[in-house]
């Protein structure tokens, strides 16, 4: 791989990006940044495995690992996960999907999946100073708008009939006076049911409390 600053690359299949930008991985001293769907994102065996064993060689460095809200619907994912925070890395659930694969290595160079349609994907490694900043301060602000694994894995609270009810109407987006209709409840009422759950799943948004009564099962 070329060590020009401000040359960019693609990569074509994880064979390729293991050999070429393995080494960029491994090479970590400072910080190791990563956003993906699941931790089980790599299709060629072993290469996962490879990659966590080489960074191993440097303890100190800081790593956070952020998720989408459908990695918890996978308990053999939670496990994986939680072991790993028990190590060290940041671990962090976005409310949502992720819908493109980062890795940022020491500030200085990202990688970036390309979409899985059939086939090898393309990996973009990223070199240019003034990129690899934006995709970081990207990355930060939605980092910054997940939630800790540990606040996401916790007994899953015991809901009667008509809360979770609510929280599918609240998933769906619908209307306060529409809702309250098909539920038979008063809107003050409705509201204040709302604004309870929202405190229960310590959701700063109803759309939000929708997701992550989803993400937790309580909701189809």
């Amino acid at each position: 791989m070329s060590t020009n600053p401000d040359e960019n690359v693609v990569l074509r299949g994880e064979r390729e990006l293991v050999e070429r930008a393995g080494p960029l991985f491994a090479g970590a001293r400072e910080e190791f940044v990563c956003a993906a769907e699941h931790p089980r994102t790599w299709a060629l065996p072993g290469a996962r495995e490879e990659i966590v064993a080489a960074r191993r060689n440097h303890p100190g460095v800081k790593a956070y690992k952020l998720y989408g809200s459908g990695v918890l619907a996978d308990a053999t994912a939670v496990r994986l996960l939680t072991g790993l925070a028990g190590r060290g890395p940041r671990v962090r659930i976005l409310d949502g999907s992720i819908p493109h694969e980062t890795i940022v290595v020491d500030r200085r160079v990202a990688v970036i999946a390309g979409p899985r349609a059939g086939g090898d994907r393309e990996f973009t490694v990223v070199r240019t100073p003034a990129v690899v900043a934006g995709i970081l301060a990207l990355y930060w602000t939605t980092w910054h708008g997940a939630t800790d694994l540990a606040d996401r894995t916790g007994p899953v609270p015991a809901l009667g009939e008509q809360s979770r009810a609510i929280l599918a109407l609240l998933a769906e987006g619908m209307k306060d006076e529409a809702a309250c209709r098909r539920l038979g409840v008063s809107l003050r009422t409705y509201r204040r049911r709302v604004a309870e759950l929202m405190e229960l799943l310590d959701a700063e948004s109803r759309f939000q409390a929708g997701l992550r009564a989803r993400s937790l099962g309580l909701v189809p």
